[in-house]
């Protein structure tokens, strides 16, 4: 995949889980690839093989991640979520009960005013995801 030419781009900072996280997103969704990862190597600023600065895509759209390197952890909250416009009812079902799995769900799925089924989750990495099937 070309790397898109967006103007901004979400970018993730993970306590040592970026590279597991990519994976588990791009098993999740269609579309998705991890472009490229540059990893610490000895001696340098972070754990060396873990991710220095990543690229990877999800549904066509590019995101860039790192593992933090000053062992600090700063949590995501879900206040700040990636929101998801699925195709088909059997792909939001799939995406919800994946990102799920050993995570939070805020809000299950179900109608809304604005949605044919939306719902909320905070995967296992704390990543805010709201999940929506367009009315048609």
């Amino acid at each position: 995949m070309e790397i898109s030419n967006q103007k901004i781009t979400t970018f993730l900072m993970f306590s040592g889980t970026a590279e597991e996280a990519m994976n588990h997103y791009v098993s999740i969704f269609d579309q998705s690839e991890i472009i490229n990862i540059i990893r610490y190597g000895a001696n340098e600023a972070g754990k060396e093989g873990s991710v220095m600065h990543a690229i990877f895509s999800l549904k066509g759209q590019v995101f860039m991640c790192i593992d933090n390197s000053n062992g600090d952890h700063h949590a995501f909250t879900p206040a700040m979520s990636l929101f998801v416009t699925c195709d088909t009812e059997k792909e939001i079902d799939y995406v919800f009960e994946k990102l799920s799995e050993e995570g939070t769900v805020l809000m299950p799925l179900a109608a809304s005013p604005f949605s044919e089924k939306f719902g909320w989750v905070e995967d296992k990495y704390g990543v805010s995801w709201q999940l929506n099937l367009a009315k048609s």
